[in-house]
């Protein structure tokens, strides 16, 4: 375990740069689907399947990179997990068909899956549950920015120096926290407690048997389906609505990510000092509101607001969800690994339930989804009604 404020500052940055970058690159893809579909000349809806495919193996490889982060240490796995990921990002440029594109984003899903997870088993490790939410706050406020500078570079910088360009300039950063990673984390020290391999599909059944366990686990699924079906289709609704070209679409969607990025860490604050009870509801009901602004004819304006207060709904729900697993019983590895897992499989689920829904019309498809986060803010307000805050801080 590290020692010392700096060396807690030292890999918070770290990790948090991490999930930035991570983030930037996996949704920078998103708004640039109709290059791509024009690139690889097929359809917007085919070249879509690159965002499941990098979505559902990043969730699937958790499940292996929690257990066995709980043997190697942390360290290890988020720095190989990065070396892999800046490879195939890289080696992604060179895709000369939808069919290789859509290839290697499943690849590239499951060797980024080491990176976020593990640095969120590692801060629930060095950090006491009284004082977790901040230090949840500033690594998801990393994704946050990560997924707002990555909808709008990619969608402004891909006219400037094209698809390829993106991915190249993305496997640099990544690397570089790679080698930052080998210094700035902390050494690794396996988690004695770690159950053999024989038990680790009996661990994950275990964390499901425990009612504080499910109930959190099926609200991240929830929670994913809603935000990513929302948000994947989010420039291609721009399109469709404004016709706005690939500047205007970049600009539309700047403002997503931004309210977790600055208030990231004061949100896991409160989350510290008066529970997760009410707040999980707020931020649900939250993106519910901004789901049904965006079904109906408003300004150009609102719409804008709307995106941007959307990610907040979803700064006000994850990151304490991801609280309360690294809490549960058993280690945290293993815990946090069937959280990205269902995790991200919720994200592959969402966009393609959103697209199927999109047959009927964005109108249609948003008013599905703003009705279905309605109901589980409802149903959040019981299920977590005894996620009150502790007492039970201890310095670090």
């Amino acid at each position: 375990m590290v020692s010392g404020p700096a060396a807690h500052r030292g890999f918070l940055t770290l990790v948090t740069a991490a999930a930035f970058l991570t983030f930037a690159q996996a949704f920078m893809v998103a708004p640039i689907l109709p290059q791509l579909a024009q690139s690889f000349d097929t359809t917007v809806g085919v070249v879509g399947l690159a965002v499941p495919a990098y979505l559902v193996p990043y969730g699937l490889m958790t499940l292996l990179w929690g257990p066995l982060s709980d043997r190697l240490g942390r360290r290890p796995i988020i720095v190989w997990s990065l070396v892999m990921f800046a490879g195939l990002t890289a080696a992604t440029a060179f895709s000369t068909t939808a069919g290789m594109f859509i290839l290697l984003r499943v690849l590239t899903g499951a060797a980024a899956s080491g990176v976020v997870p593990i640095s969120l088993a590692l801060i629930g490790d060095v950090f006491p549950f009284a004082q977790r939410g901040r230090a949840l706050g500033w690594l998801f406020g990393g994704m946050a920015g990560g997924i707002a500078v990555g909808s709008t570079a990619g969608a402004l910088a891909e006219p400037l120096i094209g698809w390829g360009g993106l991915f190249f300039v993305s496997a640099g950063g990544i690397l570089l926290i790679g080698v930052l990673a080998m210094f700035l984390l902390p050494a690794p020290r396996p988690a004695r407690t770690a159950p053999p391999w024989a038990s680790v599909v009996i661990g994950y059944g275990r964390l499901l048997t425990i009612a504080r366990g499910r109930r959190t686990y099926g609200y991240v699924l929830v929670n994913a389906i809603l935000h990513s079906g929302i948000y994947t289709w989010l420039g291609l609704y721009l399109v469709h609505r404004f016709a706005l070209g690939p500047i205007g679409v970049g600009l539309a969607l700047l403002g997503y990510g931004v309210p977790g990025f600055v208030f990231g860490p004061l949100i896991g604050r409160l989350a510290d000092r008066y529970g997760r009870a009410r707040i999980i509801p707020a931020g649900v009901l939250i993106a519910a509101m901004c789901a049904l602004v965006l079904a109906v004819p408003v300004p150009f304006p609102v719409v804008v607001v709307a995106i941007a207060v959307l990610s907040l709904g979803y700064d006000m729900t994850q990151p304490l969800l991801g609280g309360i697993v690294t809490d549960l019983p058993g280690t945290t590895g293993q815990s946090v690994g069937l959280m990205a897992f269902v995790l991200f499989v919720g994200f592959g689920a969402g966009s393609l339930i959103f697209q199927a829904l999109l047959v009927a019309g964005f109108s249609v498809a948003l008013v599905v989804f703003g009705a279905a986060a309605l109901l589980a803010a409802g149903i959040a307000l019981p299920l977590f009604r005894n996620e009150r805050a502790r007492r039970d801080v201890s310095p670090v």
